[in-house]
């Protein structure tokens, strides 16, 4: 089975425009991508022994983001001196990512296609997919594609839903429903995946979890942070390849 799920990329697609609006429909998308880089700036430095806080952490890396969108992760690790490729399934999303990477005067090789379908013998130090592996048709043949693609002694660094009662009520009822910071039918519920399920799923294709961190929302600064043993609801998550 193809890991893309047609009307999961029909719904994202709708939004192509939004990609960059901190404010439109993909606005929790921009509050988590801060939090998101931190996590993988962290364990990347950790991983290949490099300080986090230079502007060139990444220098001389290459970094493969799985279901890239418009590019919201790809522009930043770019920054931070890294070979970046990103690659998703829908096509108005790859052309939002490679309008605004040309604006910003950075150099990312961007792709439409699935990842099982993709690589040409190429293979990678890091890849990353977050807020994905809810919203693909086959987790198993997406997470064996990332296996395949990341080189021996790479990481791979996954972000997803936590599929409990505190993610249905905070995850759908809240963010699609309540605050509706997201369009009502973004999320199924039963697609989301419990840390357990992910680490075991991820041995089957041949990688090792490293590390898992919970991702929390702060409401009262309306930002989200991360949270050891938070994993009730967002979480993240790092593998690596022997």
């Amino acid at each position: 089975m193809s890991s893309v799920d047609p009307a999961e990329i029909a719904q994202f697609s709708t939004h192509a425009g939004d990609w960059w609006n901190p404010d439109g429909a993909l606005r929790p998308l921009h509050k988590l991508n801060p939090v998101r880089l931190e996590y993988i700036r962290d364990r990347v430095c950790a991983h290949f022994s490099r300080q986090s806080g230079g502007r060139d952490a990444f220098k001389g890396l290459s970094i493969l983001d799985v279901g890239c969108g418009g590019g919201l992760l790809c522009e930043p690790m770019a920054r931070l001196g890294a070979k970046v490729t990103g690659l998703d399934a829908s096509k108005e999303a790859v052309e939002e990512a490679r309008r605004h990477a040309a604006l910003s005067g950075l150099a990312i090789d961007y792709h439409c296609g699935a990842v099982e379908d993709f690589g040409g013998g190429k293979k990678y130090d890091v890849i990353t997919a977050l807020e994905i592996l809810e919203h693909v048709a086959d987790m198993d043949a997406l997470l064996r594609g990332i296996a395949r693609l990341l080189k021996p002694g790479g990481i791979a660094v996954f972000s997803t839903v936590n599929r409990t009662a505190k993610s249905w009520l905070l995850g759908v009822v809240a963010a699609e429903y309540l605050l509706k910071w997201v369009p009502r039918g973004t999320h199924d519920w039963r697609k989301f995946v419990r840390p357990s399920e992910l680490a075991a799923r991820l041995a089957q294709a041949g990688l090792e979890v490293s590390n898992i961190a919970g991702v929390a929302y702060d409401p009262l600064n309306d930002r989200f942070d991360l949270r050891d043993g938070a994993v009730a609801v967002n979480y993240m998550m790092t593998a690596h390849k022997a």
